[in-house]
């Protein structure tokens, strides 16, 4: 798929841009959006201007060593700024995907949504809320729009990446068209629901634009820690240099430590890593969700998605494969299965539905009835409406009609009684049993008699009890939606491995289960696509609305899945939690580089200062002013170093929050303390092989 492709980090387009954006982010008004990092940009300065105070022959240390120092912390500020610029030219680059499908086309405004209506030819642009447009096979749909008449084959390629086309038709929750897709069959006539710059297509592309995205609260709350690190070190700092020239007058030996050491060993303080990798983490998370074909319309969505407790799932097309088969005919006693057969195939014939179309085939292949057809045997089909609940066929026959009914328990029974019959209680206790079973049981009738009941069966998707074991683990709980009645949810809740489900459930109970879960101090997570789960999807934390649905769903959502897969989901979760194990492990190891880097500044900045402090060198480091610089080589690499991992994210693992904590520790942790001492030593022995040392 054309969204889901994972560029390359470091490709020639993407790095080239990042490079000059690099530079371009050292204005001041745009560090300082970065506290942490600003530290650094002023402390590029201070050194820049005693760097030329110091070949003017008033420094107050060599020239060489200011100047060395003075550069790599202003690299230091560049890698952070290419951090940031790679992982938003990636969003950019989707971005502009995008814009590739939008496009201004004529359209065929009409007065009235007839057809037959006046046709006015105008650019799609012009269009407003209101507007009613014809689009015919080979059309672009010049806007976003609901489906009002007509049905049609729409290429959405260009939106989804998927080359499959799909079905969209006025009513129902299929009714959303999107602009810049097209039709390839039939026609429709669309009601415009957006005005200019308000399209579908151009929120998409804001979305995706990671320069725009706002910081999630988590994110803030870890840079108001790294700031009040930055701050509790800056005043540590601050107060060396007054102690050190105290130290030197009352003791008449050694040096006051120099500005330029003051500036190397703050910059090595405070947790610069975590701080130049912070906004491409939030940056990545979002073009992550993109590569999912999944549209957030802010960080906060993701970051919310790593943190979900509940998880709330349709049970049709995302537990189960959605079309119900027919497995087994049930006969009525004093019936045969093959009279069952037969009249459930008859009052099938037209049930274009795969429910209906199982069910003739099921009778072909158990007793070889072959289809008949409908209009040579005269007769009249009567289609399944919401308000009878059934559907079957009248057959004639020498003025004789002929009444075949199927549909469910309830609708059958009312149809039946009210015609001064009684239902068997035989044919009850069989519904019963098959709905235990967990499937959906329709029963029929033939004229005066009940026939039986013939099993519709849903299958429960394979693997996906293996992945609610996986959120178990995770400590989220799966809540199954479904409008099915108890015994059946309770039959597929139990194959699925859900925790809980949700029976015959309307907008309203949907409602009242996420605000008690949310009373609880839970985040909840739902898909939907339909209107009546608008008002659900609003309330929810974590809130995906499929891009097949209407656009009440859409515009309730913080995401929507292009793909329109609810079982996307548990992949969004998945990536949510990527996204903060990612923060929290290099959040660990910046904090834990920090130590090594102690070792190997302190003792150097006051080694004339108090001579004593020789004992921390546990690098033995070959001088002062090797040890400084080889510090802040290596707190301006390990930016570089880690910007894949920023980037991609740390593997996600589906594991308990202590066991992850203790893989943390272990990994970025002890990794953390070991890495800078094995680096800051290599480049000290480096240092003193050039003759720099």
């Amino acid at each position: 798929m054309s969204h889901k492709t994972d560029q390359s980090l470091f490709t020639v387009k993407l790095v080239k841009p990042a490079i000059a954006d690099a530079f371009r982010k050292l204005q001041p008004q745009i560090q300082m959006k970065n506290p942490v990092m600003f530290v650094v940009y002023v402390g590029s300065i201070l050194t820049s201007a005693l760097t030329v105070q110091a070949f003017m022959g008033q420094g107050e240390a060599p020239a060489g060593f200011i100047l060395a120092v003075s550069l790599w912390l202003w690299f230091t500020v560049l890698f952070a700024n290419f951090a940031e610029a790679l992982a938003e030219g990636r969003s950019k680059a989707q971005a502009e995907a995008l814009r590739g499908a939008k496009q201004d086309v004529r359209a065929k405004k009409l007065q009235t949504p007839n057809r037959s209506a006046t046709r006015i030819l105008v650019n799609g642009s012009s269009l407003r809320k209101g507007d009613f447009v014809l689009v015919e096979a080979n059309d672009v749909i010049p806007a976003d729009g609901e489906v009002v008449e007509g049905v049609a084959s729409v290429d959405e390629s260009a939106i989804t990446g998927e080359s499959a086309p799909v079905i969209r038709e006025s009513g129902g929750d299929f009714s959303a068209v999107t602009g810049g897709t097209r039709v390839l069959s039939d026609w429709i006539i669309m009601k415009v629901t957006v005005n200019p710059g308000e399209a579908f297509l151009d929120r998409m592309i804001a979305m995706v634009e990671g320069a725009k995205r706002q910081k999630t609260p988590n994110e803030i709350a870890l840079t108001i820690l790294l700031v009040a690190l930055t701050i509790v070190f800056l005043l540590a700092t601050v107060t060396l240099l007054p102690f050190s020239v105290f130290s030197v007058e009352a003791s008449g030996a050694g040096h006051a430590v120099t500005i330029t050491v003051l500036v190397a060993l703050l910059v090595c303080l405070i947790p610069t890593t975590i701080g130049g990798l912070l906004s491409a983490i939030g940056v990545a998370g979002m073009s992550r969700m993109m590569q999912a074909n999944v549209i957030a319309t802010s960080g906060r969505a993701v970051e919310a998605a790593g943190d979900v407790d509940v998880l709330l799932l349709d049970k049709t097309g995302t537990i189960t494969l959605g079309n119900r088969q027919a497995s087994a005919f049930y006969p009525a006693p004093g019936i045969t299965a093959a009279q069952l057969a037969d009249a459930a195939q008859l009052s099938s014939l037209a049930d274009e539905t795969p429910e209906g179309r199982s069910i003739v085939i099921l009778a072909k292949q158990e007793f070889q009835l072959r289809e008949r057809d409908i209009a040579a045997l005269g007769a009249q089909f009567i289609p399944f409406t919401a308000q009878t609940r059934m559907s079957g066929v009248d057959l004639e026959h020498n003025g004789v009609v002929r009444q075949i009914r199927k549909g469910s328990v309830d609708a059958i029974r009312k149809y039946f009684t009210a015609q001064g019959h009684s239902f068997p209680q035989a044919v009850t206790d069989t519904v019963d049993q098959v709905a235990r079973q967990g499937s959906t049981p329709l029963v029929v009738i033939d004229d005066q008699r009940v026939m039986g009941v013939i099993e519709l069966k849903d299958i429960v998707k394979g693997g996906i009890k293996e992945r609610f074991a996986e959120l178990r683990r995770m400590g989220i709980k799966t809540v199954m939606i479904t409008g099915d009645n108890r015994l059946t949810a309770a039959a597929i809740a139990a194959e699925a491995g859900v925790d809980d489900f949700l029976a015959e459930a309307t907008p309203e109970d949907k409602l009242r289960l996420i605000r008690s879960h949310q009373a609880e101090g839970k985040l909840v997570a739902m898909t939907g696509d339909g209107t009546n789960d608008a008002p659900a999807l609003a309330q929810a934390d974590v809130a995906v609305a499929m891009n097949s649905g209407t656009q009440a769903a859409k515009e309730a959502g913080n995401m929507v899945d292009l793909d329109s897969n609810p079982t996307k989901l548990i992949e969004i979760v998945e990536i949510g939690k990527q996204m903060l194990m990612t923060r929290g492990s290099l959040t660990t190891f910046s904090i834990a580089n920090d130590v090594a880097k102690y070792f190997a500044i302190i003792p150097a900045a006051f080694a004339t200062t108090y001579p004593q402090l020789d004992a921390l060198n546990l690098m033995r480091l070959t001088s002062p002013s090797s040890a400084i610089m080889s510090a802040v080589i290596f707190n301006a690499l390990i930016i570089v170093f880690l910007i894949p991992l920023a980037l991609k994210g740390v593997k996600y693992r589906a594991l308990g929050a202590d066991i992850l904590l203790r893989r943390n520790l272990l990994i970025y942790g002890l990794g953390g303390l070991i890495i800078p001492f094995i680096g800051i030593k290599l480049i000290d022995m480096i240092l003193a092989v050039c003759g720099l040392a």
